[in-house]
């Protein structure tokens, strides 16, 4: 089986360069998609299908057909493309209206988002290695302190880090680019220093600077993203990769707010055991 396309451009060449040599009504079925990518992006299965004129088990031919392992595997490019190119949320509400054909109540919205947002916290310890966990709270432990960066929809994780480490004393610093002054708070990074970047596609430069800058000084990285072929991987000691959940192409930040306080917290378990030790080591001293 090929490798299925990474992005929803790379799939839109691929359909182009294959499109002659798919039967006739996989063709049918690629153009829909190509034409119609709102609606691939936001509707069931069986309403693309009806509107494609197909059955849903051709849906999913083609995507197979395409190297993916199933329809909504293909569908999620459609929707990061959506996210992308529709980042005013009015906008993406009015085209969920337009695609789908309907208006969700509050009550139903809730139970959605709430249902998703379950989903991926259950699945997020066994997406963590355990190794990677330990070795990035031992970088915490021993920076001197942790500047922490995290741009547009990761402002609000980095934030928090922040503030949760402030009160588990340990030295933070948000890098907030406050009065545009990013160049100056990458600077102010020492070599004793950490530094964790937050960021999601499409990947805020901002982000992705303060990474490359912070290699380029030896300092040990974390990175917290949503792909392992992420543009920030390759600075990062440590990569925690996290899926999260989506309701009508809205993206949460509970799974990547429930990794960064459990960093916090065990990072301050971690420093109150190592106050312990270092309490009887002083007595044992003075005795």
């Amino acid at each position: 089986m090929p490798q299925p396309p990474q992005s929803y451009r790379e799939l839109e060449t691929l359909i182009t360069a294959e499109y002659a040599t798919l039967s006739k009504r996989l063709q049918q079925t690629a153009r829909f998609v190509l034409d119609h990518p709102q609606e691939v992006a936001l509707a069931t299965v069986a309403k693309i299908a009806e509107q494609a004129d197909v059955t849903p088990s051709t849906l999913i031919r083609l995507a197979n057909s395409l190297g993916f392992k199933g329809f909504s595997e293909m569908q999620q490019l459609f929707r990061s493309r959506l996210v992308d190119e529709l980042p005013n949320y009015t906008e993406r509400i009015r085209a969920v209206r337009s695609a789908t054909g309907e208006t969700p109540d509050s009550t139903q919205l809730l139970w959605e988002f709430a249902d998703a947002n379950r989903a991926v916290l259950e699945q997020l310890p066994s997406r963590i290695n355990p190794e990677s966990l330990e070795k990035a709270l031992d970088i915490f432990e021993q920076a001197h302190a942790i500047h922490v960066m995290g741009a547009r929809r990761s402002f609000m994780v980095a934030s928090y880090m922040t503030y949760a480490l402030a009160h588990v004393d340990k030295p933070a610093l948000l890098v907030n680019g406050l009065g545009g002054m990013y160049g100056e708070q990458l600077r102010a990074m020492s070599q004793h220093d950490a530094l964790l970047t937050i960021s999601f596609s499409p990947y805020a430069e901002e982000s992705q600077k303060a990474c490359e800058d912070a290699h380029q000084r030896g300092l040990p990285i974390v990175v917290i993203t949503d792909s392992t072929l992420s543009p920030l991987a390759r600075f990062a000691d440590v990569v925690f990769v996290v899926n999260e959940a989506e309701v009508k192409s809205f993206r949460s930040l509970t799974a990547s707010l429930c990794l960064t306080q459990t960093l916090a917290i065990a990072l301050g378990v971690r420093q109150d055991k190592t106050r312990d030790k270092e309490k009887d080591h002083d007595k044992k001293r003075n005795a």
